[in-house]
């Protein structure tokens, strides 16, 4: 098996950034760089130009989403380059927020893929030819996540969901259902919480709600 895709490499863990590095080199998959945060990316990625970014969701300082945010900046700023996120577990609001950005060229795997060379592989070359790569645990929960949660939702909670997707404010919502602000407020959790949206200072839940009423 040999590769041909070039790969900046963003993970923290030194012992699991060193052994990502050794096996990509074993499959012939040339990494660029790899760095132990985000911090330099952009400029990384400008200077070198690789095919894809393979990094974690989870990156210093905080360790929550700056992986994420990271990825998202990159489409924006380099659209031809590849993302592969690796995360420990399935975290569908921020596969979701990637996949809004386009779903050319990116990717999402659990880190217990990696270890097998193969799929490593094809990851890496389909990413870097444009493709998609999902795990099948994130689209086995995000099928789930389709259907059932909105199916959950109260009437009066549709019309919360669909007054936001019109853009109005919580204000403005509860003039037009003449219902208290304090209320719509209510609405609103109930529905990111019906809808499996976790928590995140810079998730923009609101923006992720409307995207799966919209079914985009």
């Amino acid at each position: 098996m040999s590769g041909s895709a070039s790969v900046v490499l963003v993970e923290d863990s030194t012992l699991l950034r060193e052994g990502l590095v050794r096996l990509l080199a074993e499959d012939g998959v040339r990494v660029l760089a790899a760095l132990p945060d985000a911090t330099t990316l952009d400029e990384q990625v400008e200077r070198l130009r690789p095919d894809l970014v393979l990094l974690d969701i989870r990156l210093p300082p905080t360790h929550r989403d700056e992986g994420v945010r990271a990825a998202i900046g990159l489409r924006r700023s380099h659209p031809s380059v590849g993302v592969l996120l690796l995360s420990q577990y399935v975290e569908s609001t921020y596969a979701t927020e990637l996949l809004a950005t386009g779903t050319s060229g990116v990717g999402y795997l659990l880190k217990d893929r990696v270890t097998d060379l193969a799929q490593l592989h094809d990851a890496v070359e389909t990413i870097a030819a444009g493709g998609t790569v999902l795990d099948p645990l994130l689209v086995e929960h995000l099928l789930r996540a389709r259907t059932a949660p909105l199916a959950r939702l109260t009437p009066r909670e549709r019309e919360v969901l669909q007054l936001m997707a019109e853009g109005r404010s919580n204000t403005a919502i509860a003039a037009r259902l003449v219902v208290t602000p304090g209320a719509v407020e209510k609405h609103v959790t109930s529905i990111l919480t019906k809808l499996d949206l976790e928590a995140s200072p810079d998730a923009h839940r609101r923006v992720l709600a409307v995207l799966r009423f919209l079914d985009v």
